[in-house]
């Protein structure tokens, strides 16, 4: 069944039902206050006829046997000017005094509901058949100086209150049919409006096509930014996410945030642009870029942007990263190679029974990591963290750059979420450090040390090399994306942006400074967002 039938069905359903429910209550509750207010009025006008001298004599001289005047004319004028069906007064015998009928004055009253309020002279209502058909009857005792001499009844026939509460009901039918109309109504309109807003499709072919559509947009190789009219990314493909954080921060960490968070450069160029298509060429620290803006505008106005961009390589550009990335895989290969040497020395020896050379040849492989495999173990609780920290130490002698952890070093471990920030951002700097210490190994024999801790509510990372440190003529850019020291033809300007937006993710800061050591000496506080927990237990993170 399609969606607009199925609601259709529902709400009148529904409707239906609340009316009709509604409809029965409101009838059952006007029935029972008019019959609850017709003993009220019977109850009250029977008292005030009850204390009439006129009907206490009356009543009296009937219950001695003595002559009085007729007191029907009487009672039938007091009738006469209310709703009452019928009043009749009673002696103590339930002989009748008066009666709508003079035939029936003198004879008994019909019913056994008179006798309570001639033995007890209570006050109540009944409903019962008398001479005259079904009525509500309400009875009040008549008292001459205290003692009980008759009764008074006052009654509403129900066929005369079935026409009062049916002309009601009328009304009220009237208004709950306009009611009920006006639900249907606004059904429709309803209807028409979401079929109008969803183009008459049906909710799961239009889940159906914003999945196909995410994952065509994610697909893309071009980046794709839409931000809104406060600049304010509502949309990021995997392409930009990559250009701007290396994909390490997720999509809901770009959505609802201001894209000069993010990129000033194209903060910029949607200011400038407002409203109109635009194609310009700018760049990010050293690297150029080209971008298509394009306006979002519907019958309200203009909505928002959306930014299209992409590396402007030349002929000449695309070959250094070429050439870059087979340097790359060849050095991959030399390193692999090489230790293929290293184990078929390792299995030859153990083929000729040379065991204990075959112990010395690892021992003498081993021992060099075991110190500071040990160090890393009793102070990083963080197995991610150990594990970069084990890698960087392998590739720093391989570099032949020293490499120290310091003795007074502590982490805790966390959250897989935090673990992989804080390995994204050590990683980067130390990659850094160690570039910066090897470059300069001519000058000095290359050193680099790492600090961390997490004793207070701050992460505290340093990290110290002694290469020639930051150019001043870059010193106040370092941070930006593109922005590097690096030589041209080497992947730059994006490790150090990199671990700024991660420090901002953190609510953390960064600084670095030329120390009298001559060394650079790059300082990271980070705000805990969530505490540590034991390597053992990963799961009490909070």
């Amino acid at each position: 069944m399609k969606l607009k039938s199925y609601l259709t069905l529902t709400t009148i359903a529904t409707t239906s039902s609340v009316v009709i429910v509604l409809t029965i209550a409101i009838l059952y509750l006007l029935q029972s206050s008019y019959q609850s207010g017709l003993e009220a009025r019977g109850l009250e006008l029977a008292r005030v006829i009850a204390h009439d001298p006129k009907v206490i004599q009356a009543v009296r001289a009937r219950n001695l046997q003595q002559s009085t005047t007729s007191i029907e004319d009487y009672i039938e004028a007091i009738r006469s000017r209310t709703d009452a069906s019928y009043i009749v007064v009673v002696d103590k015998q339930a002989i009748r005094l008066s009666h709508p009928d003079k035939q029936r004055i003198g004879k008994h009253f019909i019913g056994e509901d008179i006798y309570p309020v001639l033995q007890t002279g209570k006050a109540y209502s009944t409903e019962a058949r008398g001479s005259l058909g079904k009525a509500i009857r309400n009875f009040v005792p008549i008292y001459d100086n205290g003692e009980l001499i008759g009764a008074i009844c006052i009654g509403y026939l129900s066929e005369k209150i079935s026409d009062i509460i049916f002309r009601q009901h009328v009304h009220i039918g009237l208004l709950i049919g306009l009611i009920y109309l006006f639900g249907i109504g606004t059904t429709v309109a309803f209807l028409l409006k979401m079929k109008k807003t969803f183009l008459d499709y049906e909710p799961e072919f239009i889940v159906n096509k914003f999945r196909e559509h995410g994952m065509v947009f994610d697909s893309i190789r071009d980046a794709i930014i839409a931000v809104d009219h406060d600049m304010k990314i509502t949309m990021i493909n995997n392409s930009a996410m990559k250009l701007l954080s290396m994909g390490v921060l997720s999509r809901y960490d770009y959505q609802s945030h201001p894209l000069s968070h993010y990129s000033i450069p194209l903060s910029h160029l949607v200011l400038e642009n407002q409203g109109r298509f635009h194609q310009e060429e700018f760049s990010i620290g050293k690297l150029r870029y080209r971008a298509n803006l394009y306006p979002i505008k519907t019958a309200k106005g203009l909505i928002g942007h959306v930014i299209v961009f992409f590396a402007n390589l030349t002929p000449n550009e695309l070959e250094k990263e070429i050439t870059y990335l087979k340097n790359y895989a060849e050095l991959l290969r030399s390193k692999t190679h090489e230790y293929s040497n290293k184990l078929n020395v390792l299995s030859g020896m153990l083929q000729i029974g040379k065991y204990e050379e075959s112990i010395d040849f690892i021992q003498q492989e081993t021992d060099r990591y075991q110190a500071v495999i040990n160090h890393i173990v009793l102070s990083v609780s963080d197995s991610a963290v150990a594990g970069l920290l084990l890698a960087k130490f392998n590739k720093a002698s391989e570099m032949g750059v020293k490499f120290t952890i310091d003795e007074d070093t502590t982490l805790a471990g966390y959250a897989k979420q935090t673990s992989e920030k804080l390995v994204t951002i050590l990683g980067n700097l130390v990659d850094n450090a160690l570039l910066a210490a090897w470059q300069n190994r001519e000058a000095v024999q290359p050193e680099v040390s790492v600090y961390l801790s997490d004793r207070g509510r701050y992460i505290m990372l340093e990290i110290q090399d002694n290469g020639t440190g930051v150019p001043d003529e870059i010193a106040e850019h370092i941070l930006e994306f593109g922005v590097s020291s690096k030589q041209e033809d080497e992947q730059n300007g994006i490790g150090l942006y990199l671990v700024k937006q991660l420090v901002d993710y953190f609510h953390g800061s960064i600084d670095w400074e030329r120390t009298d050591q001559n060394t650079t000496l790059f300082s990271i506080y980070l705000e805990k967002k969530e505490e540590a927990h034991d390597d053992e237990n990963p799961s009490n993170a909070a």
